[in-house]
């Protein structure tokens, strides 16, 4: 899907644009060609110059160098853990405050000798920081707008980029990152940090070992009140930023912490495929309410400039997959909830619940119906490790980040990119799991439910498994010489 026609857009989306960010760039074909249309199921003819990525590694770098774009509420706590794992030689921010404090954190680690660069000359001046010829990987955590011309910009100057998700809000935009991605041989991946959290790589490794039996259905979201201090209390920057994405799509706007683990240990993508999505919606109340009833929201607060928020306050999502499975999506980020990404995974031997933290499993002769929980489901997990914990866990409890699996994710990407290895989370994953937030849309599209096809965004290479959090532990001096 294309923005809709009620998204009137700033300077700022103007400025994103193909054509002027083309112009901007000094870059020439296909940049300052927008993006075409694509209908739900459609899969666009692949042209001469695009190749598929899957199985391409990286090309193997005795040191990453990295820049960073983006530095607020999400990219000002990450530039510490990029810079304990690779070089981070630039740095950009539209607040210049942001940009000097996160020099100054990169260089106080005592990691590297050089000060990154740094770019906070408007809203443009990313470009500058991409035409530089000393990066190798761009991350990106900006607000969701920017997130396909900053990747696509970086990939055509030659840069693999990482982004905080989703890569895009729009579907025509998902599939210019895939086909820019195939075109300029360079990788487009989500950072999807829960996909490395410890329970979830607990809970891969026991899907390989077959110990669900047979694969059947699972379940995974993100619901997490986010009305203060998120949506109205001035965390984000701009303060309005995320807010107002309520009013452009009623849509399950950030589904990807927990579909992506549940669609990584069904094997999606190596082996199945996501086939349909069908989505339905609660009545938009709870932001109009918070709005008109916190004594925080004062009348000349920005949210009373919003359009009307038309985006639904709880989105359930059921996907079918090729092979006859189906995931449960949930989204709620507007009503008043404890935190949960309520990720399940069930086969024909048992199931797992991470968020209620117990299993049930015949394949470790659980026979009484009832539940493993405390000591017994830890010790459980822990027998089932993924290599990446023991092997972190001292960095992961220094570096932090959501008990330490940001660090971990960080890492793993470098490790990736030092090893000229295939990424875990490839362009057509990113691509897979982010279709959501259109598809749901789409699927919500005149008030009704109707079912929508999800794209084949791998063209057809689905069918063959291969290796993504499942390979072995590599050799690594990284390891031994740190």
């Amino acid at each position: 899907m294309a923005p809709p026609a009620h998204y009137n857009p700033s300077r700022r989306d103007l400025l994103r644009s193909g054509a002027v960010l083309g112009a901007a760039a000094g870059l020439t074909g296909a940049v300052g060609a927008p993006a075409a249309a694509v209908p739900g199921g459609t899969e666009p003819a692949r042209g001469r110059d695009e190749k598929s990525m899957v199985d391409v590694p990286f090309e193997g770098f005795a040191q990453v160098r990295v820049g960073l774009i983006g530095l607020g509420n999400r990219g000002g706590d990450q530039d510490r853990r990029f810079g304990a794992v690779a070089t981070v030689t630039a740095v950009c921010d539209i607040r210049p405050e942001r940009v000097d404090r996160t020099i100054s954190r990169i260089m106080e680690q005592g990691f590297q000798d050089t000060p990154p660069a740094g770019y906070s000359n408007g809203e443009e001046d990313y470009l500058n920081l991409l035409r530089r010829d000393d990066i190798d990987l761009v991350y990106i955590a900006t607000p969701w707008e920017w997130h396909h011309p900053m990747a696509k910009a970086a990939m055509e100057h030659g840069k693999h980029v990482a982004v905080e998700l989703p890569i895009a809000p729009y579907l025509d935009q998902i599939w210019d990152l895939v086909r820019t991605s195939e075109r300029t041989r360079k990788h487009c991946v989500l950072l999807e940090n829960v996909n490395y959290f410890r329970p979830e790589l607990a809970m891969f490794t026991m899907a390989r070992q077959g110990l669900f039996g047979d694969l059947q259905h699972a379940s995974g979201g993100y619901v997490h009140d986010l009305r203060w201090p998120y949506l109205f209390g001035g965390a984000y920057h701009p303060e309005h930023w995320r807010r107002r994405w309520q009013t452009r799509m009623n849509a399950s706007h950030y589904p990807t912490h927990g579909l992506g683990p549940v669609a990584a240990a069904l094997g999606i993508n190596r082996g199945d495929r996501f086939e349909e999505l069908i989505a339905v919606a609660s009545a938009p109340k709870a932001l109009a309410l918070f709005r008109a009833e916190d004594p925080r929201v004062g009348p000349d607060h920005s949210s009373w400039d919003d359009k009307p928020y038309i985006s639904g306050d709880r989105h359930t999502c059921f996907v079918t997959t090729t092979s006859g499975r189906f995931i449960r999506v949930e989204h709620d980020v507007n009503s008043p909830h404890p935190y949960t990404r309520e990720t399940t995974l069930t086969g024909t031997r048992g199931s797992i619940e991470l968020d209620n933290a117990r299993v049930y499993l015949e394949s470790l002769g659980h026979q009484n119906h009832t539940w493993r929980t405390g000591n017994d489901y830890t010790a459980i997990l822990r027998q089932h490790d993924h290599w990446l914990w023991p092997t972190l866990e001292n960095l992961a409890d220094q570096y932090g980040g959501h008990g330490g699996g940001d660090f971990v994710s960080i890492w793993r990407l470098i490790q990736t990119m030092r090893l000229g290895m295939t990424p875990d989370i490839d362009v057509y994953d990113s691509a897979a799991w982010c279709s959501v937030i259109p598809l749901s849309h789409e699927s919500l599209k005149s008030g009704r439910m109707r079912p929508v096809k999800v794209p084949d965004f791998t063209r057809g290479h689905w069918r063959k498994a291969r290796p993504t959090f499942d390979r072995p532990k590599p050799d690594d001096p990284w390891l031994t010489e740190r």
